[in-house]
């Protein structure tokens, strides 16, 4: 079975801002179930469209089974089917020979930046580049579909 090994990472936004970066690429996602169990997501970027679909996270591993889908059918489902949705514009940086992807939320979600790297094994040790403020892996709030259901400006402080 497929897996994804992802780690999440707060951004400190002052540093953040002072990081030379690519333009970024826009992400809408929509999600056709929220479950703690199970999630099912549709991405669409500048030209190309995905269906995920996500199993329960065990530490900062699940099951992830990702496939590209036409853009127009991508379109489709986020407007006909998506019972919740976001946007981001997701940057891509190396650091240390590590992808990181860092995501920039927008709308009701705006001021929220999260990072993310990906792993071979959840015991690699790698190098967190100074934007990095804290690790939020365990912290469900975080999670990409719970951001669609409890966006971030309406947490508390």
């Amino acid at each position: 079975m497929p897996t994804e090994i992802e780690r999440k990472f707060l951004v400190e936004k002052s540093i953040w801002q002072k990081v030379e970066k690519n333009s970024g690429e826009l992400y809408r996602q929509g999600y056709l179930l929220t479950d703690p169990n199970k999630t099912i997501r549709v991405r669409q970027t500048s030209e190309k469209g995905f269906i995920t679909i996500k199993g329960l996270s065990v530490g900062a591993t699940r099951p992830e089974f990702e496939y590209e889908i036409p853009f127009d059918d991508a379109k489709e489902l986020l407007n006909q089917f998506a019972i919740s949705e976001l946007s981001k514009i997701r940057y891509k940086i190396i650091f240390e020979d590590k992808l990181w992807e860092v995501d920039e939320f927008l709308g009701d979600n705006l001021g929220l930046i999260v990072a993310e790297i990906e792993l071979k094994s959840e015991d690699i040790s790698f190098a967190l580049p100074d934007w990095i403020d804290r690790e939020v892996t365990s912290e469900q709030k975080y999670y990409n579909s719970n951001l669609t259901i409890l966006p971030f400006k309406y947490w508390e402080s």
